[in-house]
């Protein structure tokens, strides 16, 4: 989905819907106190948010991984596979499963840790155990059925919570106060464009930015194009990055491509004299035949506090 413009703002569309939203936070809070929750074999890092869309969640999830790694653990991503018809639990094989069996964040986790996709996520997390020693879900907050051993929270610095109210009034699936009352830790990432840090004090916060994996990009031309959370992420990284961006495209989140779609970005490519470039999430929804002359620029995450997610692990795991 692409998230609607009234989601910024207070407005008559807003307060029209605020009574769904308040029934939508409802819902949630009746499911989330009725569930018992499954304690899962090993610890669990929840790495979720408050908003639908793209927050950074993926990035975050591969960087603690790394971290994990680096610590001597063992790490096994667990997520619901958006998009994807398999529903598990599935170990991921990228090279034997696409996108639209799994969803295309599974596929970009698997090509770095084992990856379990699992819509009960407490079966999932019963199979996950036996790949590694760390369990990190991506995505999952909201849902009740597996106890989280430590919340981190993902917020985009640009779109913050935007008008503050719940789907479909809103970007939230449930009320700032009530997530942070369950979370142990928020993550801000980008620059703070609606002032929320102040918001989140009551919790450790720790700050990001998430920049190109050694990319030269510097005076190149690029056409881009992007079906995630905020397709102005990538088209803002790259113009950071020094690229000439003479022409883009946003597609809603998880967009699937049509052969129709990807021909006319390469002819507008062509015809400005630029090279195509798209997500590295949404090259992997493109079949094997249709990627080529398209490039994909990947993105790690980098904390301002470099020290700042080993503290948090900490708290996981005890001292390294």
């Amino acid at each position: 989905m692409r998230a609607p413009g009234f989601w910024q703002r207070r407005g008559a569309l807003a307060a029209l819907l605020a009574p769904a939203g308040a029934a939508y936070a409802l819902a949630g809070r009746l499911r989330r106190a009725a569930a018992r929750p499954a304690r899962a074999a090993c610890p669990v890092l929840c790495v979720g948010n408050l908003t639908a869309g793209g927050s950074g969640k993926t990035p975050t999830a591969l960087a603690l991984a790394a971290r994990l790694a680096a610590r001597g653990r063992r790490p096994v991503f667990l997520t619901r596979g958006y998009g994807g018809r398999e529903a598990g639990p599935l170990l991921v094989d990228p090279a034997r499963h696409d996108a639209a069996a799994v969803g295309d964040e599974p596929l970009l986790l698997a090509t770095a840790w084992p990856t379990v996709v699992s819509r009960d996520r407490a079966a999932g997390a019963a199979l996950a155990a036996g790949q590694g020693d760390v369990i990190v879900m991506d995505d999952g907050f909201q849902n009740p059925r597996l106890a989280k051993d430590l919340s981190l929270l993902v917020f985009d610095g640009g779109q913050g919570i935007g008008n503050g109210l719940c789907i479909p009034a809103g970007p939230l699936r449930e009320g700032l106060a009530e997530g942070l009352a369950r979370a142990d830790a928020c993550l801000l990432i980008g620059e703070d464009a609606t002032n929320l840090a102040p918001r989140l004090a009551r919790r450790p916060l720790l700050r990001a930015d998430v920049r190109p994996v050694a990319a030269d990009l510097a005076g190149r031309r690029l056409f881009a194009f992007a079906g995630i959370g905020r397709p102005d992420k990538l088209f803002a990284t790259l113009r950071a990055a020094g690229a000439e961006v003479v022409g883009s495209e946003g597609f809603p989140d998880h967009h699937v491509y049509a052969a129709a779609e990807l021909a006319r970005l390469r002819a507008a490519a062509a015809a400005a004299g630029a090279a195509l470039i798209t997500t590295t999430k949404d090259l992997a929804r493109l079949p094997p035949d249709a990627r080529g002359g398209i490039e994909a620029l990947a993105v790690e995450l980098v904390f301002a506090d470099s020290n700042a997610p080993d503290r948090l692990l900490d708290s996981l795991l005890g001292p390294h």
